[in-house]
Parts: C-alpha cells; structure tokens; sequence
C-alpha cells in the first residue's frame, strides 16, 4: 500500500512538472506584446491631451489644471511601489496585473462618461471667456477617474516586465537570448505604441470630439484584457522566494 501511494505521489508531482513546462516560454510572447500594445495605446491616448480636455472642456483655468495633472503625475509614480508591494507580499504579479487591468479599466469608463454625458460637464464656452467652471460634483467624478488610472498603472506597471521574465526557465541553454529578445520587442512595441496613440487618439479629440476619442482608448483597453485573457494557459506565474520590496518595507519599519 505505501508503494502505491508512493508510486501515486510522484505519478502527481510528474504530471504537474509537465502541466508546469507547457507553459511559458517564447509561444507566451504574442500574448503579452498584444495585451502591451493595446495598454500603452490607450493609457497614452488617455494622457495625450489631458491638459488640454481640462482647460477647454472642464473649463479649469491653467493653474489649476496644471496643479491636478503634476498630482496625478506624482500619484502614479508612488502607485507602481504598491503594485510591487502586494504582489510580493500575497498576490503574485499574474492576479496583480489582472486586478489593476480592472481598476484601470473603470477609470477609463469613468473619464468616458464624463467626456460623453453633459450632465458631467459645464456648458460648452468656445470663446474661452467668461466661462461657467466646472462644479465641485464635477470635478470629483474627474478625480475618481485620475485614481483609478493612477491605482490601476501602478499595479500593471510593476508586475508586467518582471511576469514577462517570469516565462523563461532560465536554467535551460539558450533561454538567456530569447529573454533579452522578448525585452527588446516589449520596449520597442510600446515606443510604437505611443507614437501610434499620440497622433491617432489625439487627432481624434482634436476633430471628432472628446468622447470618440475617450471611447476608442478605452475599447482599445479591453481588447488588451482580452488577448491577456486568451493566453491565461499558456502563461506561468510561480511565487519567487527573493521579495525585495517586502524585504524593504520590513527592514524600513524596523529601522523606525
């Protein structure tokens, strides 16, 4: 009898290793640099003319909107140490990225309905004098917005290349080059990324108007859910044993 467990036991541990080695590696590539690709497009066309969607359509004077964007600016550089932090600590970078695709998908939703709605606006000024500001109401849903795209960048911006690397064993020969390989394509399909959406969703805005062009980034955002979702079997995710920033975070609080 404990031979056949034993025989049972490692029959188990066999399958799991092959389950283990179908996944990852270089068929993992389309999937990401897809589900990159449409990300970078819409979280570039959403920053794209921001300034600009804040002073003519919200009707914010110039300070003001510069003020908020440095805010938000700052509040997306803090957001990735976070992502970093509960992905080490208890999520994983794979359920890190799929939750904060999801937070800043309703961030989009929320700057697109804003940009849609009239209500979620003040009245049109073309003359750009003596205009109605926005109302404290209004302001708020934009502020919602800005969070949730700040939260949600945070999470996807400090998982995304460490899982990339997460799909290449490298202990076999060879494995090291086609690493270097997927960082090169990655780099190189969000600078194309971003100069697709700089001048695409931005002309878009520019002459179709503000909503279009809030709706085509954020339907560009849930088709790179999508192609991350499509290639969820073949994609590996394993919990690493070196966790530096929650070793930083410890060693910070007992300093303190």
């Amino acid at each position: 009898m404990e031979e056949e467990k034993g025989i049972r036991g490692n029959g188990k541990m066999v399958e799991k290793e092959s389950k283990r080695q179908q996944r990852g590696g270089i068929r993992t590539l389309p999937f990401i640099l897809a589900n990159e690709v449409c990300d970078r497009f819409a979280s570039a066309g959403f920053h794209a003319n921001m300034i600009t969607y804040l002073t003519q359509q919200l009707n914010m004077p110039l300070v003001s909107a510069s003020n908020t964007l440095s805010n938000f600016s700052g509040l997306s550089s803090l957001t990735p140490l976070l992502g970093a932090f509960i992905a080490d600590s208890f999520a994983g970078r794979f359920w890190t990225i799929v939750f904060a695709t999801l937070i800043y998908e309703l961030g989009l939703i929320t700057i697109t309905t804003s940009a849609i709605v009239p209500h979620f606006r003040p009245p049109p000024c073309p003359t750009q004098v003596n205009c109605q500001e926005a109302k404290s109401s209004q302001l708020w849903i934009l502020y919602l917005a800005l969070f949730l795209t700040s939260l949600g960048s945070g999470g996807i911006r400090s998982c995304v290349v460490p899982f990339s690397g997460d799909q290449f064993d490298m202990t076999k020969k060879g494995v090291e080059s086609r690493k270097w390989n997927l960082f090169n394509w990655y780099f190189f399909c969000m600078g194309f990324a971003s100069l697709s959406a700089l001048t695409i969703v931005a002309y878009i805005q520019d002459h179709m108007g503000w909503g279009l062009g809030s709706w085509y980034s954020n339907h560009c955002y849930v088709y790179s859910y999508h192609c991350f979702s499509v290639g969820i079997k073949t994609l590996q995710d394993f919990e690493t044993k070196w966790k530096p920033i929650s070793k930083i975070g410890s060693s910070d609080c007992g300093s303190i």
